[in-house]
C-alpha cells in the first residue's frame, strides 16, 4: 500500500496533529501536493471543501493557506463571498493549531468572528500562527489569521477561539 493510500485510509485521524504533520510531509513537495492537502482536509470537513483550499505552507503552529477566486465563492459583487472568507479564516486557525497540538489532545472552534477591511478579489492567503497547546490540559486558545489578496493587502481578519483538550472516543 503507498503511504498516500495509507494516509487517505487514515483520514478519520487527520485531526491528530502526527497524522497532520506526517501527511504534509509526504506532500509539501509532491506537485500538486498543497492542493492534496486541502482536499485531505476538504474530505475530513466537507463544509471546508468547499473553497477548495490549497494548504501553501505547514508548520507546528503555523499554515499559510490559499483559496482560488472562482465564480462558486463569489457574491453578487463579484468579489469573494464574506462566508468564503470565513471558511478560509477557519480552516487556516484550524491547520494552525492542530499542527501545534501535543499527542493525544484534540479541538475544537468555539468562537469565530470576522472583520471584513476591503472587497476580496483574485487569490486570498491567510496565515495564522498559533501558539503550542499545553499537554493534558484543557485550555482555549485564541488565534488571528489575517486573509490577504495578491497585492499583500489585508482584506479580512478572523480571530478563532479553539477549545483544546484531551482526546476521549
Amino acid at each position: 500500500m503507498s503511504p498516500l493510500s495509507s494516509l487517505t485510509r487514515s483520514l478519520s485521524n487527520l485531526a491528530s496533529s502526527e497524522t497532520l504533520r506526517r501527511a504534509w510531509s509526504l506532500l509539501r513537495h509532491a506537485p500538486g501536493g498543497g492542493i492534496v492537502m486541502g482536499q485531505l482536509l476538504g474530505n475530513l470537513a466537507p463544509y471546508t471543501g468547499t473553497i477548495r483550499p490549497e494548504v501553501l505552507t505547514l508548520e507546528e503552529g503555523y499554515a499559510r493557506v490559499r483559496m482560488r477566486d472562482r465564480r462558486a465563492v463569489r457574491n453578487h459583487l463579484r468579489s469573494v463571498h464574506a462566508i468564503a472568507l470565513m471558511n478560509l479564516g477557519e480552516v487556516a486557525t484550524g491547520v494552525a493549531m492542530m499542527s501545534a497540538l501535543p499527542e493525544g489532545m484534540r479541538g475544537i472552534i468555539t468562537h469565530l468572528e470576522m472583520d471584513y477591511l476591503r472587497k476580496a478579489r483574485g487569490p486570498i492567503t491567510a496565515e495564522c500562527r498559533a501558539p503550542v497547546a499545553a499537554a493534558g490540559e484543557r485550555h482555549e486558545y485564541d488565534v488571528q489569521a489575517d486573509l490577504t489578496d495578491e497585492a499583500g493587502e489585508v482584506v479580512a481578519r478572523a480571530r478563532a477561539r479553539w477549545l483544546i483538550g484531551p482526546a476521549t472516543h
